[in-house]
């Protein structure tokens, strides 16, 4: 943990309060796991059915096309493995001067891998807590309710729990109680169809690791800084450096020729002309296409796993959809929690919190990094009406990342 903000501020002396509460973050993700693990071990609230259900009466498969094991692998192991693997191969990036010290980057590469497995743990073990809540709450019947059951259809008006009286016992709804099942395991998963732990468990992980790969390979639709909007038509020229170039050649001798001074427009292609002026065309463009596949192969992988569980009459459609939808939220929450964004981050996760809002920020700070002297609003700027303090939306990228480790 010597990665952190405050070895740089503290004069490489890291804080006790820092370096704990990202151990607590560890220790909060690994209890919301273990928490989703003991409720996958209760008895479920049992909804009652009808035997004459034809979507709960398909055949119980015992050989599952992917089992817990291998979901476990290929949601969270494999991952974690490709995760360490970029962040070492790839951080800190060809930008880097060849004269930065070994040491700071490392700790770069150490801080990249660190937030890249906490937000992994988070989205997995949130995803894994969440479904197995509501797996219990719901109680919902599995596609292969009958088979598991095993109702004893002989006494079956001693167990009817709904139906109308004078209609054919057949069609009256039943509690759990008419199962004969003596595996009671087998029978309280029976009644654990929403929502579809295999498909929230799989998209947290692999979601999240396609969002990492497409962040760590600058994988984006490509667009336009708000900054760079204007009215200036030309900007969208087909050569708009020849258009700038004939427009300085117009110029009296006396009239001062004034290029363009922001950063973005200086930067240009040659063209034998005037470059001082750069086409909003040549502002993005799209990544190569082999690198969108590397990206999205996770995310793939994430839908075969879930389509799995309805073919092995595991889950109902819906069951198996809204599991996505939870991994799926997981996992893009954590990787936003710990990372900047795709399009805008170049790649990078957030810094580390300060050393004095390690724990807690407060009313009227609004975020976790700074110091307490940047609280402290000098009088110069009182008059001036502006606060001393120098937020994250004041800071540049590079000033923050900068200052991270």
């Amino acid at each position: 943990m010597n990665l952190l903000r405050s070895k740089t501020r503290l004069g490489g002396r890291v804080t006790i309060a820092l370096v704990a509460s990202y151990v607590l973050d560890w220790i909060v993700v690994i209890l919301a796991a273990v928490i989703g693990a003991v409720l996958s071990t209760i008895t479920p609230n049992q909804r009652p059915f009808s035997l004459t259900n034809a979507e709960i009466s398909f055949p119980y498969v015992e050989t599952d096309k992917i089992s817990t094991t291998l979901l476990v692998i290929l949601g969270l192991v494999v991952p974690a493995v490709i995760i360490a693997l970029v962040c070492l191969a790839l951080v800190p990036g060809p930008t880097v001067s060849k004269s930065t010290p070994k040491g700071l980057i490392w700790r770069r590469r150490l801080w990249e891998w660190h937030t890249g497995w906490l937000g992994l743990a988070l989205s997995c073990a949130a995803a894994f807590f969440i479904t197995n809540g509501m797996k219990n709450l719901f109680g919902k019947p599995r596609p292969d309710l009958l088979s598991r059951c095993e109702p004893d259809v002989i006494n079956i008006a001693n167990y009817t729990v709904g139906g109308f009286p004078n209609a054919l016992e057949g069609f009256n709804v039943v509690s759990a109680a008419i199962c004969k099942q003596t595996d009671k395991s087998m029978l309280n998963d029976g009644f654990r169809s929403f929502s579809s732990g295999h498909s929230s468990f799989s998209a947290a992980g692999l979601v999240y690791l396609s969002l990492f790969l497409a962040s760590k390979l600058a994988i984006t639709i490509p667009f336009l800084a708000p900054n760079l909007f204007s009215r200036d038509e030309s900007r969208f020229a087909a050569f708009p450096s020849r258009a700038e170039h004939h427009e300085l050649q117009n110029l009296s001798p006396s009239s001062p020729k004034k290029l363009p001074a922001s950063s973005n427009e200086r930067l240009q292609e040659p063209s034998g002309h005037n470059d001082a002026f750069i086409a909003a065309r040549n502002q993005a463009a799209a990544p190569p296409v082999y690198l969108l596949v590397i990206a999205v192969i996770p995310f793939f992988l994430s839908i075969y796993i879930s389509s799995t569980r309805y073919s092995d009459f595991k889950h109902h459609g819906f069951d198996i959809l809204f599991g996505f939808f939870i991994g799926t939220v997981t996992a893009v929450l954590a990787f936003r929690l710990y990372h900047l964004p795709i399009s805008q981050g170049a790649g990078w996760s957030w810094g580390p919190r300060s050393k004095d809002r390690s724990f807690w920020a407060g009313i009227g700070v609004g975020n976790y990094v700074g110091t307490n002297a940047n609280r402290v609003t000098k009088p110069r700027d009182v008059e001036a009406g502006t606060s001393g303090r120098r937020t994250t939306g004041d800071m540049g990228i590079s000033d923050r990342i900068d200052t991270a480790v």
